[in-house]
């Protein structure tokens, strides 16, 4: 879409959507805490809320638990929109969304996509695409609500808003709400519930700090921290692959270069993967089949992406570009599968920042709620 593209909307009566009988064919169970949020969404949907928050710890399995919610809406000929700000999780839900609903029409629209017509049930989209709409949905899901650009662009915000219909339900899914949302939440401005145990039932993570003198000498010559080295070479568990975070772009490219001194550590396939990348989808898919062994990135694979068996270090974990959120949805990237729950997160720095510290304050209250 070209910001001098023409939009225009249909004023006319408002067109009859098809009723499906029995939408869902997805036949997997849920665990009690996420069998509990499907049944706040359902009701949700049933009783035309206006707004409903799920606030899950990264790996819970959100998008499982709006099954039922969306089998409702579809059950009562209602139009469903699954916003989230990035592309690449757009691309990670569109088959996962279609093969519950294997009879439903489903849509996934971003920036390159081939569907241009956006005119399914069921929508999946990044938040920029909203603009196209005007009073389209009752049923308005935001995924990864307080992700970068939506929680920053008034303009996103603004597309949400005149994208669902003026009697509609919003439902806001994140595991890092934002200090506005917690903020409605403490004053009752917002209903919620909380999810705070991952799908396989083992508790989160908790990252451990570990601090690098030379760090910020190290990066300025594109040389690897020697207490990195040492970390990725008494690792608990070799046979997980890595996920290197780094704040730049430039740095992530040139970590990725030191192809033999991470050879010499054991690791056969490296590279990088950022937001400017050409390959991006392929090398991620690359990490997904296990080709790759080490991927060194930016804060494009902080969220919305789901590896099995990870372990994960952030480096230069003070560099502004890591803010609390960031740093518990990048934590959340290890421990995923229920056959390596564990996974090892590093935050290698240089001076404690409070962002570290209520990141990790942030996962040991959720384990607490979960009854670890």
């Amino acid at each position: 879409m070209l910001e001098c593209e023409p939009l225009y909307y249909w004023i006319g009566k408002e067109p009859i959507w098809p009723v499906f009988d029995s939408p869902l064919t997805w036949r997997g169970t849920l665990s009690k805490y996420q069998l509990e949020a499907s049944k706040r969404i359902v009701q949700a949907v049933n009783r035309l809320e206006k707004e409903l928050l799920i606030w899950a710890v990264c790996g819970s399995g959100k998008t499982e638990m709006l099954f039922h919610g969306i089998e409702a809406g579809l059950k009562q000929g209602k139009r469903i929109c699954i916003a989230t700000p990035r592309a690449d999780v757009v691309r990670e839900l569109k088959p996962r969304v279609q093969a519950a609903f294997q009879e439903v029409p489903v849509q996934a629209l971003f920036a390159g996509s081939d569907e241009r017509a956006g005119s399914a049930p069921v929508i999946i989209a990044t938040t920029h695409q909203l603009l196209r709409y005007v009073k389209t949905f009752d049923i308005m899901i935001i995924d990864e609500v307080d992700a970068f650009p939506y929680h920053h662009d008034s303009t996103l915000l603004f597309a949400v808003n005149r994208a669902k219909k003026e009697k509609s339900t919003t439902i806001y899914l994140t595991a890092t709400p934002r200090k506005n949302l917690q903020m409605k939440v403490a004053f009752h401005r917002l209903p919620h519930i909380f999810v705070p145990v991952r799908y396989h039932g083992k508790p989160l993570p908790v990252p451990k700090l570990r601090l690098c003198f030379s760090l910020k000498k190290d990066l300025k010559q594109n040389q690897i921290p020697e207490i990195l080295k040492e970390w990725l070479t008494l690792r608990a568990n070799p046979n997980r692959q890595v996920l290197i975070f780094v704040p730049t772009i430039s740095l992530a490219n040139a970590f990725a270069e030191k192809h033999e001194e991470f050879q010499q550590l054991g690791f056969i396939s490296i590279t990088s993967v950022h937001s400017e990348d050409p390959l991006r989808i392929e090398k991620i898919n690359q990490f997904r089949s296990r080709e790759i062994d080490l991927l060194v990135t930016t804060t494009i694979l902080e969220r919305g992406v789901t590896f099995p068996s990870v372990d994960v270090i952030i480096v230069d974990a003070g560099h502004t570009v890591f803010d609390e959120a960031a740093l518990v949805q990048i934590a959340g990237r290890a421990g995923r599968s229920s056959a390596d729950p564990t996974g090892e997160v590093i935050f290698l720095h240089d001076g404690k920042t409070e962002a570290m510290a209520s990141a990790v304050r942030s996962i040991e209250m959720m384990n607490r709620r979960g009854g670890f």
